[in-house]
């Protein structure tokens, strides 16, 4: 209600979401209405406005959405005075100390959390705050651990009573790690204050009885924990950092394994992690592929391997963390000593396999897991592992130990059987020609001559449609889409489009947004097919960032009875199946091709005539 927090600021975005329209609206009413509420603060070109008077005038006019309470809030964070860090933390102080009930005297901020925290409960109520927060451009700078590599790192790792990570960010390793391994004692360490404070929080609201302590610093440098020996350490520790102190630290006892470059700031984290841990304790790192294969990197490596410390080298396909673009790879190390003995071979994993020809599908995670947690658990028990073809295998020690030792694991895996199989050849080339037959039966067809031009409606916004109950706005989306959502990416970057969802659908990351229309009102493949339209997405496109985001409320359709909104929905339909065979096909292609060639060049497929 106005009055409740009339010290409260709120951008034109902000007016936007609340009125559920795009920016241009609320630009075209500051110039149409004199009496629009005035700035308030701000600069000239990214005013800010005073939320009651905009919601008062939203209201008087018909122009006020109904805004869940989890937005309002994220409103007021966002438009807080000190910053919208500043206030998260401010909010996590309070859902420590006071749960689900406000404080007294509490401003609408403390209200409104207290509010959310009621209905969703404390930390699920933070936990959509911090996302929230992190996806703003004030730290999209940030190589945030998606909560899949999060997940299987910490199953890597194993249960520990004390866990602990050098890097921590906003704590998501050690939450991922807190719900794996049930430890005591949780210890995080990270350079920026801010994020320490807010992952700090973020762990102290899971509501058990771990102790927790995370300090702001930097771990090389200022090592807040000197005497800690933890049984796990799981770290995504920043990469190519050339400033991380190779002077300064040019004589620290860290460096049992020698004294990385400076470009190898990567090593320098990895001996910090191992000096961290108790003898036999393992560390898990999110590593660079190139910290597997640089020459001034490899004494360093080399005596890891001596040394039995470094146990496996796990790739990861390309898109399974940020930068999304490289292969990353997780290095699984053990702390020398105790009853561990030094391993005489290394275990190299390759999951490329996992991710699939159709990137809009993500990562299939749920195998990736266990293609990886299979192969460690025998590895570790046994030492050792049979070997499978482009998947896994555990290499002699005495075989890396070569001028460049390179651990890179495509470098040691021989091809997958399939290459050099000519039946499985025969098989792909027979299934090849089934889809390209496929997509000739299902390619659109051409108009009838002479048809008329097609009909001329008026059109709909999806946020018009959201107000109007005919469906509704997930932003980001929250668990399992339903068959019948429709899936859209919020990221203008031509490899993904709108889609409706089937049977088995991955869940969506925070990138897309979910609509779920009501059936009765809506069919979801004619908003999918619309809401694909070149021009809709142009007009609905924001150029605020180097990254061009669409304004979901800003998509258009047309009006149409539900019985024509069918007609083209079978077509729309018709088309996305068209579309996925033409994908299959070329998948298909590419691995005739690679087989044939695999198999020409190792002897096992004959050149013929």
């Amino acid at each position: 209600m106005p009055g409740q927090h009339s010290d409260a600021e709120v951008t034109a975005a902000g007016i936007a979401r609340l009125a559920g329209v795009g920016r241009a609206a609320v630009s075209n009413w500051r110039r149409r209405y004199e009496h629009f509420p005035r700035p308030v603060g701000g600069s000239a070109a990214s005013p800010t406005f005073s939320l009651p008077e905009v919601e008062t005038w939203l209201r008087a006019h018909g122009k006020l959405a109904e805004v869940p309470l989890r937005e309002r809030l994220w409103q007021l964070v966002e438009s807080d005075p000190a910053g919208p860090a500043d206030a998260l933390a401010r909010i996590c102080e309070q859902l420590i100390g006071h749960g689900e009930r406000a404080p007294a005297g509490a401003g609408p901020l403390a209200g409104a959390a207290a509010g959310l925290a009621a209905e969703a409960g404390p930390s699920t109520a933070y936990e959509f705050l911090l996302a929230r927060l992190l996806d703003t451009a004030a730290v999209r700078h940030l190589s945030l651990t998606p909560p899949g590599a999060a997940e299987l790192m910490a199953a890597l790792a194993g249960p520990a009573e004390v866990l602990y990570d050098p890097a921590c960010g906003p704590c998501t390793l050690l939450a991922a790690g807190h719900e794996a391994a049930g430890p005591a004692e949780v210890y995080g360490q990270e350079a920026d204050p801010a994020l320490a404070r807010l992952g700090g929080g973020r762990l102290a609201l899971r509501g058990s009885a771990v102790a927790v302590q995370v300090r702001a610093g930097d771990s090389l440098l200022a090592d807040a924990f000197p005497g800690l020996a933890a049984d796990a350490v799981l770290t995504h520790p920043p990469f190519n950092e050339r400033n991380w102190g190779h002077e300064r630290l040019a004589y620290d006892p860290r460096w049992e394994y020698g004294l990385p470059a400076r470009t190898e700031s990567e090593l320098a984290w990895v001996q910090h992690a191992l000096a961290k841990l108790r003898p036999g304790g393992i560390a898990v790192l999110l590593m660079p592929p190139a910290a597997a294969s640089r020459r001034t990197g490899r004494r360093i490596r080399a005596a890891l391997l001596r040394r039995g410390a470094l146990r496996a080298v796990i790739a990861l396909p390309a898109g399974a963390a940020p930068p999304h673009n490289l292969p990353l790879h997780l290095w699984v190390l053990r702390k020398p000593g105790g009853a561990a003995a030094p391993a005489p071979r290394l275990l190299v994993v390759d999951t490329a396999a996992h991710r699939p020809p159709d990137s809009r599908d993500g990562l299939d995670w749920q195998a990736l897991r266990h293609t990886v947690l299979d192969a460690w658990t025998a590895f570790d028990r046994d030492g050792d592992l049979p070997e499978s073809p482009g998947v896994h295998r555990a290499v002699p020690v005495i075989d890396l130990l070569d001028d460049d030792v390179d651990l890179a694991p495509g470098r040691h895996l021989p091809a997958p059987a399939e290459s050099a199989d000519t039946a499985t050849l025969a098989a792909v080339r027979r299934d090849l020609a089934d889809t390209l037959r496929r997509t000739q039966d299902l390619a659109p067809e051409d108009p009838p001559p002479g048809a008329p031009p097609g009909p001329r409606w008026s059109t709909v916004t999806i946020g018009e449609l959201a107000r109007s109950g005919a469906l509704e706005i997930h932003l980001p989306p929250t668990g399992q889409p339903r068959r019948g959502d429709v899936l859209v990416p919020l990221l203008l970057d031509g490899q993904e489009a709108p889609r409706a969802v089937e049977d088995g659908c991955a869940p969506p990351d925070r990138h897309t947004g979910l609509l779920r229309p009501d059936p009765g009102a809506l069919d979801p493949w004619f908003l999918a097919g619309f809401l694909r339209s070149s021009a809709n997405a142009r007009q609905a496109s924001s150029y605020a960032s180097s990254a061009t985001r669409i304004d979901i409320r800003r998509l258009k359709v047309p009006r149409l009875a539900l019985s024509e909104q069918r007609r083209y929905g079978r077509r729309f339909e018709a088309i996305a199946a068209f579309e996925a065979a033409l994908l299959h096909a070329t998948d298909l292609g590419r691995r005739l091709i690679q087989g044939t060639v695999d198999g020409l060049t190792d002897g096992t497929l004959p050149p013929g005539d």
